[in-house]
């Protein structure tokens, strides 16, 4: 009776309904910490500043009070939010060696991280929605773009997120986690908590597909319509610098819609086939997923976007305006 009542707190000893998950920074390079987190400061600083900026001119410029700039004010929102939601952990681990968090703050951090990006994911099809529609139908794009429409597509994107993000973290609540429970990234991520569940995953896996068949899967086909409709409306037109001007008002959203959908695809892609690659490459690919957006995506439309480039310049450098 004895032997038999150790291994029964044995074996409740290796799961938990509360576990405590370690996070990752870069393998391999733990003793250059400090020095490592110089550049991710840089990057963050770079995408916080430029998002805010964004957001900023837009806000306060009078003249950029069109539905192109609310979208852009809602992609600069989505990256502040991703940017901030894994600052802290990353940073902490990086000066601290803080790397413990708790289930309830992981799915707190991962319902605001998966959250964030499928809002940017619904944002850039509302942005490809905006270029076709005034390339298309520039006669109507007043009409068909007001302001109450673009509120009622901003919630549908919200409600989207809210309900299914809030499904697909609420479902881990009935999981069990073994003891050592190492995490491969410095924040949390859904296909990498997922895997060190004691317990059975299909339905959470499930959902989770159906998720992604929901946003990725409606968004990006959304996407590339909304481009064969532009180029073939484009190519109708007559006159080369008059294609070339409406080809050019499209350059800095197909940038995002590389900068976000690359890094996501690669990392996930890493995630379900390259189980053996290094853990480094797993580190690299999450930290290009989540800053190369933040940072990018504010620098394509300050150089590519006129408007935006001489609202900056008006604010930074006012007594040459």
């Amino acid at each position: 009776m004895p032997q038999i009542q150790d291994n029964m707190e044995n074996l409740s000893n290796l799961t938990s309904k509360f576990p405590t998950f370690l996070l990752t920074t870069i393998p391999g390079l733990e003793s250059a910490q400090g020095w490592i987190s110089i550049p991710f400061c840089c990057l963050y600083a770079t995408a916080l500043t430029g998002n805010s900026m964004i957001l900023f001119v837009i806000i306060t410029q009078q003249s950029l009070h069109e539905p192109m700039y609310y979208f852009l004010s809602m992609l600069s929102a989505t990256d502040l939010g991703l940017t901030v939601t894994t600052m802290s952990t990353t940073l902490a681990i990086f000066w601290f060696d803080a790397r413990q968090i708790s289930l309830d703050s992981c799915m707190i951090q991962m319902f605001f991280l998966h959250g964030f990006t499928s809002m940017e994911s619904g944002v850039l099809v509302a942005m490809a929605f905006d270029r076709y529609v005034a390339i298309c139908d520039p006669l109507r794009y007043t009409t068909i773009l007001t302001n109450s429409r673009i509120i009622q597509m901003c919630l549908i994107i919200s409600a989207r997120t809210v309900i299914l993000i809030m499904i697909v973290v609420l479902l881990l609540k009935r999981l069990s986690f073994c003891k050592m429970n190492l995490l491969s990234h410095s924040y949390c991520y859904h296909p990498d908590v997922i895997k060190l569940a004691c317990s059975d995953t299909r339905a959470n896996s499930i959902f989770a597909l159906i998720v992604l068949a929901l946003n990725t899967g409606v968004d990006i086909p959304s996407i590339g319509i909304s481009y064969v409709l532009i180029i073939r409306s484009v190519l109708r037109i007559a006159s080369p610098e008059e294609r070339h001007k409406a080809f050019s008002t499209c350059v800095s959203h197909i940038g995002a819609v590389a900068t976000f959908y690359i890094p996501l695809i690669s990392l996930s892609l890493v995630h379900r086939y390259a189980h053996s690659a290094p853990k480094v490459v797993h580190s690299m690919m999450s930290n290009i997923y989540l800053l190369f957006p933040p940072v990018i995506n504010p620098i394509i439309y300050s150089v590519k976007t006129k408007q935006i480039r001489k609202a900056i310049g008006s604010i930074l450098l006012p007594n040459k305006q």
